[in-house]
């Protein structure tokens, strides 16, 4: 600890104060955003072992805010102003009702999941995918946010789909993923079939009987995951199959082997898409470190597994990164430089690279990567897994418009 002080808010000679806000008691169920809350800790709780950051433990503070704005000022405040919190890890937050007083505190928020606009908007959020806004306090740029369309040209190349069926809530969070997931299969020359089924009491049997009378041989979703498994269930009672049933990154984990048991033919042609390297893919150092710390510090999770706790991991070792920077002389100021750093952060090989650096033509076409697993019920020794189709996502890159949407 040689030369360590009390250098910043939140930090000691000896420790650093991380604070967490998960909303874990939402209405859409324990499992929907707490992955990334285990991930982190078990990414802390083994760096404390391993001599934490310059001789520095961190103390990683938890707050549930129940999945509501109240609830979420509520957590901001208390670990602010209370617990003097040095920065935030493994966010994953409903309803980030706070971003704007955890800005304006300059805390800076790291790897976060961006489940609303707020990383696009302040300054001192940084997500864990990266943004290309300048953050002013303002969504995106002119009120316009960005996307590629690589996914979509994935599919189109990989698996010669044509017609893709677009399913999402009556919700607006929802409906704003699916419209852009809409424009960018339609740049791609997609024939395209939206289906919307309500919030409260969706019927996903008419949308899937829909999508087969259309010969839909795709199909998209801006759905959780227990709406997914309820349209595989549909899809499978129909007799409707497809090349893929592309899911979200949400939906990539361990559980798909329990909660699609009942619908194999769906299950078989579940297809996920990212930016991180398969959980399963343990080949690789960080992954398989990941592993190891989970099951040493959360040994329940094994069969819980997931990409956004893969993603919350990553989380705690972008700060980490960060911090180590700093040397002793640890600041948020030094912590916002190294993340502001004009080059791409890749998590030693867990991530496809991403920065934080202002793009003030943002739709001009761009070159963009990813990776992508097909769930397959034999694999693994025949329990079943999610498999790697992509031969490695730093190469597997196309050259995409990217797609402007309002948020």
């Amino acid at each position: 600890m040689t030369g360590n002080t009390a250098s910043d808010v939140g930090v000691t000679s000896s420790e650093v104060t991380v604070g967490l806000i998960v909303s874990k008691t939402s209405v859409l169920g324990s499992e929907t955003f707490s992955p990334p809350m285990y991930g982190a800790r078990a990414y802390f709780s083994s760096l404390n072992d391993r001599g934490g950051v310059h001789g520095r433990s961190v103390r990683v503070i938890v707050c549930d805010d129940g999945g509501t704005g109240a609830g979420n000022r509520r957590c901001v405040r208390q670990l602010i102003d209370e617990d003097h919190v040095f920065a935030f890890a493994g966010n994953s937050i409903f309803n980030y009702a706070g971003a704007s007083d955890v800005n304006d505190a300059g805390v800076p928020d790291v790897g976060a999941e961006p489940i609303g606009n707020a990383y696009d908007q302040y300054r001192h959020l940084f997500s864990l995918y990266g943004t290309t806004s300048p953050r002013d306090g303002r969504i995106g740029i002119n009120g316009k946010l960005y996307g590629g369309t690589e996914v979509y040209r994935y599919f189109k190349t990989a698996l010669k789909t044509h017609v893709a069926g677009v399913v999402s809530y009556n919700q607006g969070d929802s409906q704003r993923f699916a419209n852009l997931t809409v424009d960018g299969l339609e740049v791609e020359g997609y024939q395209v079939l939206r289906e919307q089924v309500d919030f409260s009491v969706p019927n996903f049997d008419a949308a899937a009987l829909d999508m087969k009378a259309h010969h839909v041989d795709i199909v998209f979703d801006a759905l959780d995951s227990t709406g997914n498994v309820r349209l595989c269930r549909s899809m499978d009672a129909a007799r409707f199959t497809v090349k893929a049933k592309v899911t979200t990154v949400q939906s990539w984990n361990e559980l798909v082997r329990t909660d699609y048991a009942d619908t194999p033919t769906c299950r078989d042609s579940l297809y996920a898409t990212g930016n991180d390297r398969n959980y399963m893919d343990t080949q690789y150092p960080p992954v398989a470190q990941f592993r190891d710390d989970i099951h040493r510090f959360f040994p329940d999770r094994d069969d819980k597994l997931s990409m956004w706790e893969l993603e919350g991991w990553a989380s705690a070792q972008w700060l980490h990164d960060a911090m180590t920077s700093c040397g002793a002389a640890l600041t948020r100021a030094c912590v916002e430089s190294y993340l502001n750093a004009p080059g791409d952060y890749d998590g030693h090989g867990l991530l496809t690279p991403r920065n934080f650096v202002v793009d003030l033509n943002p739709g001009a076409p761009r070159r963009n990567c990813l990776n992508v697993a097909q769930w397959q019920n034999d694999a693994y020794d025949r329990r079943g897994g999610w498999v790697t189709r992509t031969p490695d996502m730093m190469t597997t890159c196309f050259d995409v418009p990217s797609v402007a949407y309002t948020p």
